[in-house]
């Protein structure tokens, strides 16, 4: 049911897109001029037949990247196109007004991880996990309501930026670990009270995705050991899911998130197989790839893993895109040449991905960069997004919008 009314829905947001402030359908209004020659009264028969004026070749109209802009390029693939989002971006009128112009999708860049949204005081008080959403979370929701943004949600089960009180008798540092079962009491409870609220405050609609459990797995293929493991097991992973099934609309795609994807096919592919009930459904929507990639990373490698997991059925989105340049540990300088590279890479691997979700073989409907400038981004050494530090468009931002001749290829 839920893959019928994602469908739906995307089908209802190809046909009642926005155009973008100038509109991105422009077309060439004036006609090739056409060469006519008359010629003059032959005072004898000629000798030889006359030579044809060739026709000149049309005049192309140079592209006006005014006329195009993120969310609409995006939406013609059935996708929406995101960015995460922190409340200090919001006061900035010149960030904001990229954001509304080319965006369509927000997440929290923190303000919705575990360590934000819960209330260690009243959870003392009641003896109970309290959850209570923050005022920055409440301020990018209105945000996203105001200028009608969808949202994905990010995250609740994840070994880090989560307190270490929740897990201890009496929500102290300093207290035992609590048992197995008051723990899964307190996830339940916990992912129950994330979708209550949400109604309950009037933002559930805004929601189409939620990464349910992020980062569990190692590149070795070993489950990521941590409070939940401790305290619950290797199944706390089906339960995350179980729990966030039970109590999330159905309007809302359940995710599982992780980085150095391209490194854990297998196991990945090994992992969705455990989330199903006992009838055999599955408790999850899709995978989340980070794709927090390097401008020498290869993407024959990197298709390899996004066909494998579409090949299950399974949704994929691309959650947190930076093209960093360089390697790992290795950034390169903001170079016009490394920025073309930067450039070509984007158009690739965007390239890559409309090519597959139109010819049916990926379901995807969702790309989130993990910011929009450089300045801002949690990796801005490497220079990974695709605005610049004074919020000038780059050659990945073109890239994006699939405009190759802007993209950085060599005119």
């Amino acid at each position: 049911m839920k893959r019928l009314l994602a469908l739906l829905l995307a089908a209802v947001m190809v046909l009642s897109v926005a155009g973008c402030k100038k509109g991105n359908d422009t077309k060439q209004t004036t006609e090739p001029t056409q060469a006519v020659t008359q010629a003059a009264e032959p005072t004898k028969a000629p000798t030889e037949a006359p030579t044809a004026t060739p026709e000149p070749e049309p005049t192309k109209e140079p592209i006006n990247p005014d006329d195009y802009c993120l969310k609409d390029v995006f939406a013609q693939h059935g996708m929406k196109i995101g960015t995460c989002i922190s409340g200090q971006m919001i006061d900035r009128p010149a960030i904001s007004k990229i954001i509304t112009e080319n965006f369509s999708s927000l997440t929290c860049e923190n303000a919705m991880k575990p360590d934000y949204i819960f209330n260690r005081n009243k959870s003392k008080e009641t003896g109970e996990l309290v959850v209570e959403f923050n005022a920055e979370a409440l301020k990018i929701m209105d945000y996203a309501k105001e200028n009608g943004l969808s949202m994905r949600g990010h995250t609740l089960v994840w070994y880090s930026q989560t307190p270490n009180w929740i897990f201890k008798e009496g929500f102290e540092n300093s207290g035992d670990f609590v048992d197995r079962d008051t723990m899964l009491a307190r996830m339940e409870s916990y992912i129950k009270q994330v979708f209550e609220q949400l109604e309950a405050l009037g933002y559930i609609d805004l929601f189409y995705a939620y990464d349910v459990v992020n980062e569990a797995w190692m590149e070795d293929g070993t489950i990521r050991q941590n409070n939940w493991t401790k305290i619950i097991g290797d199944d706390y992973l089906w339960y995350a899911f179980y729990f966030a099934d039970k109590y999330a609309p159905e309007s809302i795609d359940l995710y599982y998130n992780d980085y150095n994807e391209q490194m854990k096919t297998q196991t990945l592919l090994n992992f969705v197989d455990t989330l199903k009930d006992d009838t055999g459904r599955y408790l999850i929507d899709g995978l989340g790839f980070q794709a927090h990639l390097y401008t020498e990373d290869n993407l024959v490698q990197y298709f390899r893993l996004v066909d494998a997991i579409a090949a299950t059925g399974l949704k994929v989105q691309l959650t947190e895109v930076d093209i960093q340049l360089g390697r790992w540990q290795h950034p390169k300088p903001t170079t016009d040449e490394n920025l073309r590279a930067q450039g070509k890479f984007c158009y690739t691997l965007v390239n890559g991905l409309f090519e597959r979700v139109d010819n049916g073989t990926l379901n995807m409907d969702a790309f989130t960069f993990w910011g929009v400038t450089d300045s801002l981004s949690w990796r801005s050494e490497y220079n990974p997004l695709p605005f610049d530090t004074e919020l000038k468009p780059k050659y990945e931002y073109y890239a994006a919008l699939q405009l190759k001749e802007l993209a950085g290829y060599e005119e």
